[in-house]
């Protein structure tokens, strides 16, 4: 018989990255054939707008989550248990308390962050406290070198493994469509909230319309509680973007395709704290669209500067712009960007790679809890 696995891991509803990289795991017949995997879903929150709120609907299932782990714990006795936890705030009390109840019930634990901030709260006394017991006996996967930094003064260097996130490929024909934009289209692809740079791109915008630079940007992703499409329209309207910015609102699968199909470049200067590795940035690639965006989490290691796409400042709009109209004046440096971002991603991220990849980190594992 193959090991046992339970999984604890967030599942869509709602999506973003650490609940799609969830899926990919659930649904990898890489990962499935090899072991005897076990599917418990951490969720909680019903959408978006839930993350991180406390009520007594969320009290009640996080109680009947505890008890349906600890049963299936009793009746699998898996060879180890993965969790994907918060790393810091409530979310990550709550996840202390499943990984502190796994121990107790004698499970080796393997924790894998689609977060960071473990380093923003650790000189906070009581998650300090809480902090040196969650990670003892632990082994961590980090998607990328620069984010152990956020762990090291728990971690040891030897019980990390990195894994890079992949995503589906799906153009294996046409990888680099054919643009023929006469008015450079630019894109910008994510939830509208601050901290994914959404002021600091419009900012840069209005200095290129200030400068006489002709171009689109479409701005497509969900409305959040910091920022609707009113509070959006306020924001273009008050920079004199009309016309020059396009709100289009959430948008999946083909409809999210054509974007990418007549994007010239992608710009997202996120300055997120807990960004880790946006798989925006992957898909970007996937299309062999060129990149701006920032150097926060693990994003240095998705772009190579200059070559596969560009890195600016965080917070810096002048900057920017700098980079995007160097860009859009220069439609073959952006055509070459794209194909060595292309080039990179089937190398690098692909879902195909990620899988395996994860069933190595799987198998050494079990070498090492034997």
């Amino acid at each position: 018989m193959n090991p046992t696995i339970i999984f604890i891991l967030h599942l869509p509803p709602p999506v973003h990255g650490a609940s799609m990289v969830g899926k990919y795991i659930h649904d990898s017949s890489v990962i499935n054939d090899a072991f005897d995997c076990h599917y418990i879903n951490l969720t909680t929150a019903r959408d978006l707008s839930d993350i991180g709120r406390i009520g007594l609907r969320k009290l009640r299932q996080f109680v009947g989550l505890l008890q349906h782990i600890h049963k299936e714990v009793k009746r699998l006795r898996p060879e180890f248990v993965y969790v994907t936890p918060n790393a810091c705030g409530g979310a990550f009390y709550k996840d202390f308390i499943v990984v502190q109840m796994l121990k107790c019930m004698g499970c080796k634990v393997v924790v894998h962050y689609h977060n960071k901030g473990v380093a923003t709260r650790q000189d906070r006394r009581f998650d300090d406290f809480l902090y040196r017991r969650f990670f003892n006996g632990l082994k961590v996967i980090l998607l990328a070198e620069p984010l152990y930094d956020d762990v090291a003064k728990y971690v040891s260097s030897d019980d990390v493994y990195i894994c890079p996130n992949g995503i589906p490929d799906t153009l294996y024909l046409n990888a680099v469509a054919d643009k023929n934009n006469e008015v450079p289209r630019l894109l910008f692809l994510s939830n509208l909230l601050e901290s994914k740079g959404v002021q600091v791109l419009l900012d840069a915008l209005k200095i290129l319309r200030e400068k006489g630079c002709r171009f689109v940007c479409d701005f497509v992703g969900g409305e959040t509680a910091e920022m609707d499409t009113r509070c959006f329209s306020d924001e273009i309207e008050s920079r004199g973007l009309n016309g020059l910015v396009v709100y289009h609102g959430r948008k999946y699968g083909n409809e999210k395709e054509i974007f990418w199909q007549k994007s010239d470049l992608f710009v997202f200067p996120t300055y997120y704290s807990n960004e880790c590795f946006p798989l925006v940035l992957l898909e970007a690639m996937q299309h062999s669209v060129a990149c701006i965006s920032t150097c926060e989490g693990g994003i240095p290691d998705i772009i190579e500067e200059g070559k596969t796409g560009f890195v600016v400042d965080k917070r810096n709009s002048e900057q920017l712009a700098y980079k995007i109209e160097q860009l859009i004046n220069n439609p073959l440096l952006i055509a070459q960007v794209g194909v060595s971002a292309r080039k990179r991603f089937e190398e690098r991220f692909t879902l195909e790679i990620f899988e395996n990849r994860m069933k190595d980190i799987f198998e050494n594992l079990l070498m090492v809890y034997k």
